[in-house]
């Protein structure tokens, strides 16, 4: 018995987005002879060669139009063409018909677009590339989109976010359909992380994203991050901002797909991991100085916002603590 993958791509795809899944599940096969082996196949619409966004060109294997169920996972790849992609009524439609007959449905990057279109992440939280996340937030209102976990699964649709994080969710699935053995093997041969918890945030925020464009916003969030133990209520926020609490709101729903009380939530929470990542601090300094107050206000941050302990966060991914910085 093997285990059907249908992997779509589309002119404009991201070839590592494609090539991520694709080599991590074909490895799966080659290292671990499973019992139900991975069954690969790369669609594409007419079933026509993809014309990658660097502009290598990929064969594709079978039609979009003609593929059929069942399937066990469905993967749709993202690209620098997935709003157009996701205006296609007939390529959506297709990807509608085929998640119908998935036992599992995922994106990669901005292929959670596609999936938006088709209505597959309606009531869902989801994620995608953070350079994208505000635009699918504001076109899918229906939606509760997260920027920040490499991936995201709900109920049975994944999303993962940008690019590489493919290579998480494939390693992901390895884990889940064959067990973590196989899993660190195949990591191993591809030289990389067993897998990032999906709940890792994508990057630091201090990093993640250019500066808003919108003057208020900017000011704002520049005045956050320059003190995120201060009072960065939104009153004080619209204060500083010169404008109402209301219409500050707004603005961040607009520019940041969020408003400004679970930005600030974020920004102390991603500041808190950066900390645990990089000293041997205790948890009550790092919430004081991240502006949380309490170890427990960062507790429920942490298990809010990776669905983990800092304590278990700190030991996947911080420094040795002979080796960490403390700083004063």
């Amino acid at each position: 018995m093997q285990r059907t993958v249908v992997v779509v791509g589309y002119d404009g795809a991201e070839l590592l987005d494609l090539a991520c899944v694709t080599t991590t599940l074909a490895m799966a096969n080659a290292v671990g002879e499973p019992a139900e082996p991975y069954a690969l196949t790369v669609v594409s619409p007419g079933g026509r060669p993809i014309q990658s966004a660097t502009g290598l060109v990929l064969g594709s294997q079978a039609a979009l139009e003609r593929t059929t169920g069942p399937i066990d996972t469905l993967v749709v790849s993202g690209g620098v063409t997935h709003a157009d992609v996701a205006a296609d009524p007939a390529l959506v439609a297709h990807v509608r018909r085929l998640a119908r007959e998935s036992r599992r449905v995922a994106s990669v990057c901005t292929g959670a677009s596609v999936l938006a279109a088709a209505g597959l992440l309606d009531g869902r939280r989801a994620t995608t590339h953070w350079q994208h996340a505000a635009q699918l937030a504001e076109r899918y209102p229906h939606v509760d989109v997260d920027p920040g976990p490499i991936f995201i699964r709900d109920g049975h649709v994944t999303t993962a976010a940008g690019i590489t994080s493919a290579l998480d969710l494939a390693l992901a699935f390895v884990q889940e359909d064959h067990g973590v053995d196989l899993a660190r093997m195949v990591s191993r041969i591809l030289v990389t992380y067993l897998q990032r918890p999906g709940n890792q945030a994508q990057m630091s925020v201090f990093t993640a994203a250019p500066p808003p464009e919108h003057d208020v916003v900017r000011r704002v969030v520049d005045h956050v991050l320059a003190d995120l133990a201060a009072d960065l209520g939104t009153t004080a926020l619209a204060a500083v901002a010169g404008v109402t609490p209301r219409h500050l709101t707004r603005l961040f729903t607009e520019h940041l797909g969020q408003p400004p009380g679970r930005y600030v939530r974020q920004a102390r929470t991603a500041a808190a991991a950066q900390l645990l990542e990089t000293t041997s601090l205790p948890l009550p300094r790092i919430a004081a100085r991240c502006g949380l107050g309490t170890a427990e206000n960062l507790r429920q941050a942490f298990a809010e916002r990776y669905g983990v302990a800092p304590s278990a966060y700190r030991a996947a991914h911080g420094l040795d603590r002979a080796s960490a910085r403390v700083p004063d």
